[in-house]
């Protein structure tokens, strides 16, 4: 992929201001220490690519920050809200959050259209011919604007993908998450998901994602985050992460999976 100029300067993307605030973080199932002490400060317009092997805790971090999972000890601060029990308060972060996940969890029976509709209409507020319009407005930028009235059933599914990324664009949201967005895929459709995803990031969308893509970490990420045993291990920003990794698990989880 080529990097363009507009992520070139990746000092400039972030603001300053804090998108998410994670201090000493905790969570457990059961008696499984799943994520221990996890500190990150993520600024607007920065882009995060999480990595590091399976079961190490990269989903589940970022599912606490929209409260898909609880944490058990510390503080998630996303958008200057605090993450609370409070529903009220879980409700307003996940209205700024959108997440895009590694199965589309896209609804069957809807039409591609009507899934970008939902959410507008029935957690917005927004008049049907408004969501219908924003919907078609980012299904074109997704560059699918032509499958509207398919079913997802009747798309690829580096298309249904697209489809997700533009539902979750639907909410104007001010932060997206990506949980392996494209692990589900074939090969082929790997690119058209990152293509879409990469115009995100110039347009200066904070973002978090978790993949083992690295080409897309090198071309897009101000930072790579490698964890571990439910721990942040190292973070750097790209190129000193792939060509002076400072830990020994990272230089093995480099080993294998870059080739």
């Amino acid at each position: 992929m080529a990097t363009s100029n507009a992520l070139q300067s990746r000092a400039a993307a972030g603001t300053g201001e804090a998108a998410i605030e994670i201090a000493a973080m905790n969570k457990w199932y059961g008696d499984f220490h799943v994520l221990k002490d996890i500190n990150l400060n993520v600024s607007r317009g920065e882009r995060i690519v999480i990595c590091g092997p399976s079961g190490s805790g990269k989903s589940t971090m970022i599912r606490c920050i929209n409260r898909l999972e609880e944490f058990q000890k510390g503080s998630v601060t996303v958008d200057g809200i605090p993450l609370t029990n409070d529903l009220k308060r879980i409700d307003e972060v996940r209205r700024e959050v959108g997440m895009v996940f590694q199965h589309f969890n896209l609804f069957p029976h809807l039409t591609v259209l009507e899934n970008c509709m939902l959410a507008p209409i029935w957690v917005r507020k927004m008049p049907k011919k408004e969501a219908e319009e924003r919907a078609m407005h980012f299904l074109t930028r997704v560059r699918i604007p032509n499958q509207a009235k398919k079913y997802p059933g009747q798309l690829s599914g580096g298309q249904q993908q697209r489809v997700a990324i533009a539902r979750a664009l639907c909410m104007n949201p001010k932060i997206m998450l990506f949980d392996e967005p494209t692990s589900a895929l074939d090969p082929e459709m790997v690119k058209e998901v990152l293509d879409t995803m990469v115009s995100l990031a110039e347009d200066g969308m904070t973002m978090l994602c978790v993949t083992h893509e690295m080409g897309f970490a090198r071309q897009v990420a101000n930072r790579v985050i490698f964890m571990d045993a439910g721990q942040i291990v190292e973070t750097n920003e790209p190129n000193a992460f792939f060509s002076n990794p400072q830990h020994e698990r990272t230089k093995l989880f480099l080993s294998q999976i870059l080739h």
